[in-house]
């Protein structure tokens, strides 16, 4: 039996988002149309971003349907020359300068908020950081549904969102502007999303998301992420009880609860992907959009750790369905494929 321990990367659909995307199909209209059955689609779509909107916390601001995190974050950044820092996401490193300094717990220092972008966590290592007041904008991707916060609060002008990150479909995702914040449209046409992006709106798709963004803030109101906490703080002091060398990046920082970045210097971290596939475990070696790309995570030489050291990075994001059985087989997995190669290299 298969232990799924990569949610950073992708969460499997829910049960809720499932029976709201088969509802979703049985609407025949066009949002556009001014018939019945176009009202019926629009009454849907605008249900839906009050949701998502209510979810982020973003209430009175602009949430802007895309395909995704890295469409929005384009929409926003692209040709901007906005800065951040090497910590992110290669979906918004593309379009900025990468000079903003980074210390060894993963922690940004942003010079001139007004024309940056730093994202509130981290999809490798967990780190939270605190934005500053007055930020041009933040990828708040991996914190949607695992750690409270709210877009109003946050004193953004633009946020980034997915929905397979929290249960909902991929290829769907939001821009979430304050009020009133003017953007080019990058996808031109009929004037869909207050003329922000083209084209007839993926209604399956959002209303998916829209259940998925509702289910993820009632589990985290009920505080089933605390326990998530704890089953990666028991699996954490397993792992380096079992190899004392090993390094947990982000470790003096605050943390996403489901997230452990674990470095073993020395035993590359494809390897190990590879070890726990075939004992029947998923995890990654960083990101999953660098997956297969071999070289070291440019987050983590940003945070001081050698090639050697980044090259064996391991990347173990759990999930709230999961038990300390489920951890401890892991574990157990782990530290013997560990004891392996120690005792192969001395």
């Amino acid at each position: 039996m298969r232990t799924y321990l990569d949610w950073n990367a992708t969460t499997p659909l829910r049960d809720e988002v499932k029976v709201a995307m088969r509802e979703a199909m049985e609407i025949s209209g066009n949002p556009s149309s001014v018939h019945t059955e176009g009202r019926a689609a629009k009454m849907a779509l605008e249900r839906a971003r009050e949701q998502v909107s209510l979810a982020l916390g973003a209430e009175g601001a602009d949430v802007v349907f895309t395909s995704g995190t890295t469409e929005a974050a384009t929409m926003v950044l692209a040709e901007k020359g906005i800065h951040c820092a090497p910590v992110e996401h290669s979906a918004i490193k593309v379009w900025c300068e990468q000079d903003l300094a980074v210390n060894g717990d993963g922690i940004v220092t942003v010079i001139d908020p007004g024309r940056s972008t730093l994202q509130l966590a981290n999809n490798e290592t967990g780190v939270i950081q605190a934005l500053p007041d007055g930020l041009a904008s933040s990828d708040l991707t991996q914190a949607f549904g695992k750690v409270p916060f709210a877009f109003n609060w946050l004193g953004l002008t633009a946020g980034f969102v997915s929905a397979h990150k929290l249960g909902g479909p991929k290829g769907i995702g939001a821009l979430v502007l304050k009020k009133g914040t003017d953007i080019e449209a990058l996808i031109r046409g009929g004037g869909q999303e207050q003329g922000r992006r083209g084209g007839t709106e993926n209604l399956i798709g959002i209303l998916g998301f829209a259940a998925a963004a509702t289910a993820a803030q009632r589990d985290l109101d009920s505080g089933i992420w605390d326990r998530v906490t704890a089953m990666r703080d028991a699996l954490e002091a397993r792992l380096l009880a079992a190899a004392p060398g090993a390094v947990i990046a982000g470790k003096g920082a605050k943390r996403l609860p489901n997230t452990t970045c674990i470095l073993t210097s020395g035993w590359k971290g494809e390897t190990q992907v590879m070890q726990m596939d075939l004992a029947g475990f998923a995890i990654s070696a960083g990101s999953a959009c660098s997956s297969g790309k071999v070289r070291a995570s440019g987050a983590l030489q940003a945070m001081g750790f050698d090639d050697m050291a980044a090259q064996s990075a391991i990347r173990i994001s759990i999930s709230p369905a999961l038990d300390m059985d489920q951890i401890n087989r892991f574990a157990d997995a782990w530290e013997s494929a560990y004891s392996r190669w120690r005792d192969r290299n001395g």
